[in-house]
Formats: C-alpha cells, structure tokens, sequence
C-alpha cells in the first residue's frame, strides 16, 4: 500500500493563537483518522509550516506512524552533521530532482512538485494577502494545488475547506 500524503503551506507572516493551534490539531486528526494520511511534507520559511510541524510533532504521541519529511529548497547536498540535525525534527528529507536549475523560482517549484506528491494539502491563505512588490508563492501553490484537483484544506479564518 502507498503512502497517503499531504503537503503544508502557508504565508509567511501568520498571527499564531491558540484557535489556530486548535484548527491545525483538529485539521491533522482528520486527515490521520478519517483519510489515512501517513505523511506530511513540509517546507520552510513559512510560520504557517512551523505551527503545522509543531503540531504534528506533538500528534506523533498518538500517531507514531505519522512521517514528517523535509522538502529542501536549498542544499541538494548535505553534510552527515546537517543531515543527523535535520533528522531530530523529521523522519526523511530530500531535495527534489532538477530544482537546482530553477533559479529564483526554487520555492515555487518545490511546492508544486509537494502538491504533486500529495492528495491532501492543508494550507493558511488569505486571498487579500499581497507581499509588496513580489507575487505570493501562497497564492501560486494554491493555484496550482486547485489545477490539480488536490483537496485543500485552508485554515485562514475566512477560507474554510
């Protein structure tokens, strides 16, 4: 049997409370109990992957088959030390093949290529969100995640499911 697996992205710059917490735990039993999922990739540079980790982390407890994998977007070559500390906080990590090549877009195309991997994709985006001067790499996955028929689960408070 394959695995079962959901991406986490969100903005950048989130307010983190206590209703959110409580969402993103109830969001992740869900998709533990009633979808099966059994892995759970994460980015980086996003307080919405770090909330989402944090949970997850703490659900291991329940549900020590949950695998937490890293999805690097920088370093496709890892020290042994690097990698052992990447190894404290998740179960795998790796660097997806050819996203050294995509330059400034490097971000973009590791979250399409965990939205491909993925059925599920539990995310914190805001359709009013716009960081000055750059497109939002929320919205772009989004996007994305939504051309690819995945089932989005959005935490914003306005963005139900």
């Amino acid at each position: 049997m394959g695995e079962t697996v959901c991406c986490v992205f969100g903005h950048r710059k989130i307010e983190v409370t206590e209703e959110l917490r409580a969402r993103v735990r109830c969001a992740v039993r869900r998709l533990v109990v009633d979808e099966g999922v059994d892995t759970i990739l994460f980015g980086s540079k996003s307080r919405f992957d770090d909330l989402c980790h944090e949970v997850v982390s703490e659900e291991r407890s329940a549900f020590p088959h949950l695998k937490r994998v890293y999805v690097r977007a920088e370093f496709p070559y890892l020290t042994k030390q690097y990698t052992e500390y990447l190894l404290e906080s998740y179960e795998e990590t790796y660097f997806p093949q050819g996203l050294e090549r995509a330059g400034h877009a490097v971000y973009v195309e590791r979250n399409f290529e965990m939205i491909r991997r993925s059925q599920f994709c539990l995310i914190y985006y805001d359709p009013l969100y716009s960081p000055r001067g750059r497109k939002s790499g929320t919205k772009i996955a989004y996007d994305y995640a939504k051309k690819q028929e995945r089932e989005i689960i959005n935490l914003f408070p306005k963005g139900g499911t």
